[in-house]
């Protein structure tokens, strides 16, 4: 088991504050976005290992003997890699509304770009490898969020009260064509605007959303943050979703979606591919994107961890990448062995818990290799991550 050294992504929209709190750090005065805690080559975590060769790369260290790291099955399954990336995520402004690939669009799309000689670091390139990801947002303070398409007719009328001239065709067609076609001609229609126009219309609806507040409180401020995006009003078509601590949102392929506003726990599986919506200066490739989307009615699907006799409590999802669970050790309990024969990040948020011999803290966290002994005392919660095979 070793000890993780993590590095945070000053990202725009992220949070000043909310990292610093957790790790009892004073703030930069610079957003601290994402902790990234895994083996992605972006910012790999570091740790140990002694014997004088100081701290390595995770991914060095996998690279050197998967099998020892990661276990013969995990191997088998996913390749030489560990297949999740943990963060913390402290979002103080939204991010971009996106959406991500299933695997056959993912393999299709790099390849397609592979061949037409797009380069990897180009600011318009949409797939940077071969995988899909989907992921998890688990919230450790109330989070803000937006996931999957609200039904129709429902976003017909939310539209309308706004009393947008402008809007009124996407009401007409909300209310008048079956819900698949509904949902892509109106988000087709918004995102290949006229930008003058779509400019004039984000203008007067957020300027409608603020008098009216309540349910129009989110976009007014998302339109705060991002006046005349068009992304505004394709965020209106979505599922507003309030999660309290310990919830969780579990995003599958073609989902748009955004974080708005708080602090949590996101896993994934490792890849880069993101197509944007709106609400970013980056890259918007209307086409791709809308190949990708799913044009269905959704209900979010808020997520509770299911406790087991063990003291696990695990946030079911339907993928083998990435499973996160969290234990809350109480005062006095007995240890939990948490020795498994997959590769696992145990994170701290809460507490002075003991991994093995290794007291964490807030943020802190420690790498077990697959089939290494490890056992969880103290008190606190921590958050394990580890795959499926």
């Amino acid at each position: 088991m070793d000890r993780l050294f993590n590095t945070v992504r000053p990202y725009a929209w992220g949070s000043t504050t909310a990292i610093p709190e957790l790790l009892g750090t004073a703030p930069t005065g610079e957003p601290q976005a994402e902790m990234w805690m895994g083996a992605h080559p972006g910012a790999p975590s570091r740790l140990d290992r002694g014997h004088g060769s100081g701290e390595q790369a995770l991914s060095a260290v996998i690279d050197a003997d998967p099998e020892a790291e990661l276990g013969a099955a995990a191997v088998r399954k996913f390749g030489p890699r560990l297949p999740f990336l943990l963060k913390l995520l402290a979002a103080g402004s939204p991010l971009s509304l996106q959406v991500h690939p299933d695997l056959a669009q993912a393999k299709e799309g790099y390849e397609a770009e592979e061949r037409r000689g797009v380069p990897i670091d180009a600011p318009h390139r949409n797939y940077k490898d071969a995988n899909h990801k989907p992921e998890m947002i688990c919230a450790l303070t109330p989070f803000d969020g937006l996931c999957g398409f609200r039904a129709p007719e429902a976003t017909a009328e939310l539209l309308a009260r706004l009393d947008v001239d402008s809007l009124k065709p996407y009401v007409d067609l909300l209310r008048a064509h079956p819900e698949e076609a509904a949902l892509r001609e109106v988000l087709t229609a918004v995102l290949s605007a006229d930008p003058d126009e779509m400019t004039v219309t984000v203008t007067e609806a957020a300027a409608a959303a603020d008098r009216l507040g309540g349910d129009y409180a989110p976009y007014a401020s998302i339109a705060h943050h991002y006046p005349g995006d068009p992304g505004v009003i394709a965020a209106m078509l979505l599922n507003y979703v309030q999660l309290q601590p310990g919830e969780a949102l579990f995003l599958g392929a073609g989902v748009p979606h955004a974080y708005l506003n708080g602090l949590g726990v996101e896993i994934m599986a490792t890849s880069d591919n993101v197509l944007r919506c709106g609400l970013t200066p980056k890259h918007v490739d209307v086409p791709e994107l809308l190949r990708v989307v799913r044009f269905e009615a959704t209900d979010p699907g808020v997520l509770r961890p299911e406790a087991s006799p063990t003291g696990e409590e695990l946030y079911e999802t339907p993928i083998d990448e990435f499973r996160l669970s969290r234990y809350a050790l109480a005062p006095g309990a007995e240890p939990r062995d948490v020795t498994a024969a997959t590769p696992q990040i145990l994170l701290c948020t809460a507490g002075t818990p003991q991994a093995n011999d290794i007291e964490l803290s807030p943020g802190g966290s420690v790498f077990v290799a697959a089939g290494e002994k490890a056992e969880l005392s103290g008190t606190g919660t921590v958050f394990r991550a580890t795959v499926v095979v």
